[in-house]
């Protein structure tokens, strides 16, 4: 979600020690074998990671003989790579899908530890460099876990209405994965019908619209729709999915650029919260869009320009 072209200091500064330019396939998913992380001191945990589903999207006009180091972004909770593809992009950026979500692959680990392996594990596979971490919600939590463990493996960071704190997820969530499970058990043909189903659970068409995005018609000659999602993993995850596996400040921080974009009308970064956003990354900018908590779609261009501004050059 970047509106910088290619020839301005803050692409170089972005790209500092590029060697290549990144040639990735344009979309991916389950690319290699899962395999385990060692344990090691550059690595965030001994278990196993999955291979993230991506979509490559390149500038129109690439810069000869330069690698575009990637924008990575990260969606939120029941998202999907598929997400904000409408925001005008000019560098190089890779649209993933978290585990158990979209077309990567379930586990029955869903935490932001493992979420953020699977990431971490994805930009050393690919030998990328200079990555700047855009995230959304848990998105946002996934970026800055990945940020705080490896610092050598992010330039800077966005974080998208959330936090590094532990917070109670709203009892939104849970009330959505009830209302799609009824969907799911209905067999539904139509998304007219599943849309029914779940109104009872949202008022928001907009909401129950991207909700519904995670329906799809499993191989195998049955026309009901299902949605892609593992909703028992999902729902056994959000007990946890509002804690942040950093407690400490004193312990780690992230001393390179942050830029933290909140939604004044969401209640996810009160302003208790500042502080403590400070201690973990004392470089942190803080930005306020006059939205609720889905800051892009409600408002893609006031995010646009935030993140632009961050990423040029300081004088």
């Amino acid at each position: 979600m970047i509106g910088l072209t290619s020839s301005t200091p803050a692409f170089r500064q972005v790209c500092s020690g590029c060697a290549r330019r990144i040639r990735l396939p344009t979309s991916v998913s389950a690319p290699v074998p899962r395999r385990s992380l060692a344990a090691g001191p550059r690595t965030l945990a001994p278990f196993s990671t999955v291979p993230l589903a991506y979509d490559l999207h390149e500038p129109a006009k690439p810069v000869a003989d330069k690698q575009t180091s990637p924008i990575i972004i990260m969606h939120g909770l029941f998202g999907s790579k598929k997400n904000n593809r409408t925001i005008n992009l000019i560098l190089t950026t890779l649209h993933q899908d978290l585990r158990n979500h979209g077309e990567s692959p379930h586990e029955e680990r869903h935490d932001y530890t493992a979420m953020a392996a699977d990431v971490a594990d994805f930009i050393r596979q690919h030998g990328l460099k200079e990555s700047t971490l855009i995230g959304h919600s848990m998105g946002a939590k996934t970026a800055m876990t990945l940020a705080l463990h490896e610092p050598d493996l992010v330039a800077n960071l966005v974080a998208v209405d959330n936090a590094p704190v532990d917070a109670r997820l709203a009892s939104d969530f849970a009330r959505y994965i009830q209302g799609m499970k009824k969907i799911d058990e209905a067999a539904v043909t139509r998304q007219a019908e599943a849309d029914k189903i779940l109104e009872p659970y949202e008022k928001s068409l907009t909401i129950r619209q991207f909700l519904l995005g995670n329906l799809h018609r499993p191989a195998g000659g049955s026309n009901a729709q299902k949605f892609r999602v593992p909703l028992h993993i999902l729902a056994k995850a959000l007990d946890h999915l509002g804690d942040f596996p950093f407690k400490d400040p004193g312990e780690v921080r992230f001393v390179k650029p942050a830029l933290f974009i909140r939604g004044t009308q969401s209640k996810y970064v009160p302003d208790e919260v500042i502080p403590l956003i400070g201690q973990f990354f004392p470089k942190f900018e803080l930005v306020d869009v006059d939205c609720g908590h889905w800051v892009i779609s409600e408002k893609p261009e006031e995010f646009r320009r935030a993140v632009i501004e961050f990423l040029e050059p300081k004088e």
